[in-house]
């Protein structure tokens, strides 16, 4: 029915465009053939004997006039007096006219078709009879001014309506369907992506397999009373995989899955994202059992009542109240498993989080070297692997990163391996693509002065020198001096050997201490330091602050938390917001942190001391090969004759 509908209303409007466009184009390309002239210009002609005919209207006069040599237009007249053309009204035969006119002029003349506005001449008449010209009086059409004034936008104004209405009942199109949903749906067939192709999160994943398994058995739980909960709240930091895991339970459980992000629900007009809501949960209630996914969920679900401008986010507040409606209100909502995704739990409304409503929250963390090792696993699908190729020790390199940077490392290897013309992806691909990801690419057009390299390896030197030194920093694993994107001039990469959680007081000052041992270096071989240490006392203050205000670990300030992170799973750069403090407390917890931080700058500049020798064979290799292994630095720094490096001018 439907369709014969959209046929007939096809044929309708078909029909009515051609009708509309059978009786305009021809008035508009006669206008366009039409010489508009001054009334004066047309006495003139009329007195010089060139005018043809006219055409005398109520308002308007219309003809034919020969524009050639003089005399002319009296032969051509003639002969058309001979042949019998007699003045007929309407411009159709004032076109024959003009047609036949030109003909008889041959390439002497030129017969032109003129439209002139009729003033208020008594002695036309007259003049027309001296001249001899062939007139006639035209009456104006009453179906042409009935349709141009009165057909014509009564026509224009329903067909506009129509298309309005039409659109209206259209779901997501139209220009007044903004109350529809902007959910992309997914009816019961696979998205490509199951629960094999999502690695490193084994507990989530089995979190959401008891949805699968209730949406394709659920007489199996509805036998023991249970219920199986309404909402699933993906909860980690960016990159984790929420998304990728709601697209791989929508694959695994073959019901319709409908999509949105949190942001779309929202519009420029009050109560779009309350109707949209409403439209959402309407559908989904029609395809029950199904699956509604919101991504970024806190752009709608943030905490009621925290805007800064009271009334400010009361459409907002509109949308999350229709949300919590939806969810659990007065109606049962049978059928429909709310999931979604943020990366903020600490701003979403506690109404939001109550059971009933998100009755489980699935945590997403970076997953350890195992989960890190099984996700490159899965992204080393379809890519030829080396024989030397050793996954195991890329996790261990990669503490800490997401599976979305661990899917970028593989694509990156991939990539330099094309790059170097190999058919094959080595495991030195691989660790190029860990310092990539890590320190950004190398910036091999920096091209530095003698003098700034040899600081720039006393600078790198000292941080490696101090960390072998410190019990509590992980590893040297490599030094480098080659510019990179965001590791500026040089760097000193630290891996620890084994998956660790949990950090100690010792540990903690250690790292300082290895932060400011590039400082201490430059001051120990220069006598001053130079701005290439900038982001290494900004990380150095940042963990003594933390250490001091968020850890208690501070002998004179105690066991007391004073500042706490914005959000567990953002890092946002800068200090934390800080608690209500005193200004003398505020002003201890300030002198606590300069004398940590001059403390552990003394520490490094006496290891530095102490081991000067060590200090300058690694400068001096550094220099020479640019890039120094883990081997080669324990050799120098032990003063053994090591392995060759590569050196500069080999690389």
């Amino acid at each position: 029915m439907d369709e014969k509908r959209q046929k007939l209303v096809f044929s309708t409007i078909y029909w009515a465009v051609g009708l509309a466009l059978i009786l305009i184009l021809p008035q508009i390309w006669l206008q366009a053939q039409v010489q508009e002239i001054h009334y004066a210009r047309f006495k003139r002609l009329l007195r010089e004997g060139r005018i043809l005919q006219v055409r005398l209207g109520p308002e308007r006069i219309q003809g034919v006039y020969l524009d050639g040599p003089e005399g002319l237009a009296a032969k051509v007249r003639s002969r058309l007096a001979e042949e019998g053309a007699a003045p007929a009204g309407g411009r159709v035969s004032l076109q024959a006219l003009r047609h036949r006119a030109a003909e008889l002029a041959g390439g002497e003349g030129l017969a032109v078709l003129f439209e002139t506005v009729r003033v208020e001449d008594p002695g036309l008449v007259a003049a027309l009879d001296a001249a001899g010209t062939d007139y006639a009086g035209e009456r104006e059409s009453t179906l042409g001014r009935l349709f141009w004034s009165t057909l014509l936008p009564v026509l224009f104004w329903v067909g506009l309506w129509f298309l309005l209405v039409r659109s209206m009942g259209r779901p997501g199109a139209g220009l007044l369907s903004f109350g529809r949903t902007k959910a992309r749906i997914s009816p019961e067939r696979s998205t490509g992506v199951g629960f094999d192709d999502v690695a490193g999160c084994e507990e989530a994943k089995e979190e959401l397999r008891e949805v699968v398994q209730f949406l394709r058995e659920p007489d199996r739980y509805r036998r023991l009373g249970a219920t199986i909960p309404k909402g699933v709240l993906l909860v980690g930091p960016p990159g984790t995989g929420k998304t990728l895991l709601a697209r791989a339970l929508a694959g695994e459980a073959r019901v319709p899955f409908f999509s949105i992000s949190g942001s779309e629900f929202v519009e420029m007009f009050v109560g779009v994202g309350a109707a949209r809501v409403r439209d959402l949960f309407d559908q989904a209630k029609k395809s029950a059992p199904c699956i509604v996914f919101v991504d970024e969920l806190d752009a709608i679900g943030k905490f009621r009542g925290g805007g800064a401008v009271p009334g400010g986010n009361e459409e907002r507040e509109q949308t999350l109240n229709q949300l919590l409606v939806e969810m659990d209100g007065f109606e049962p909502n049978q059928g429909v498993i709310l999931l979604a995704a943020t990366n903020r739990p600490e701003v979403l409304d506690p109404a939001l989080l109550r059971p009933g409503r998100f009755d489980r929250q699935v945590v997403l963390d970076a997953p350890d070297v195992r989960g890190r090792k099984a996700i490159l696993e899965v992204h080393a699908r379809g890519k030829p692997l080396a024989a030397d190729v050793d996954l195991g020790a890329i996790a261990l390199r990669t503490p800490g990163l997401a599976g979305a940077d661990l899917a970028n490392i593989m694509n990156e290897a991939a990539l330099l391996a094309a790059r170097r013309g190999g058919r094959e992806i080595r495991q030195a691909d691989l660790e190029e693509a860990v310092e990539k990801v890590l320190a950004g690419p190398e910036k091999k057009s920096r091209r530095l002065g003698d003098e700034e390299r040899r600081r720039v390896a006393v600078h790198e030197a000292g941080h490696a020198l101090v960390a072998a030194h410190c019990p509590g920093a992980p590893p040297v694993s490599k030094i480098s001096i080659v510019p990179r994107g965001r590791a500026a001039l040089g760097y000193t990469l630290q891996l620890p050997e084994e998956e660790r959680y949990l950090v100690t007081r010792a540990e903690l000052l250690d790292r300082v201490c290895v932060a400011l041992g590039g400082r201490a270096a430059e001051i120990l071989a220069y006598g001053e330091p130079s701005t290439g240490a900038q982001n290494d006392l900004e990380h150095a203050t940042d963990m003594v602050r933390a250490l001091v205000t968020r850890f208690g670990m501070s002998e004179k300030i105690g066991p007391v938390a004073l500042a706490r992170e914005t959000s567990p799973f953002l890092r946002v750069p800068g200090a934390p917001p800080a608690e209500q403090m005193s200004p003398a407390l505020a002003e201890e917890v300030d002198r606590e942190l300069r004398a940590i931080l001059d403390e552990q700058a003394r520490r490094a500049g006496r290891i530095l001391e102490a081991h000067r020798d060590a200090l300058d064979r690694v400068v001096a290799g550094l220099v020479e090969r640019e890039v120094m292994s883990a081997e080669e630095f324990r050799h120098l720094v032990e003063g053994e004759e090591g392995p060759p490096g590569r050196t500069a001018s080999e690389g």
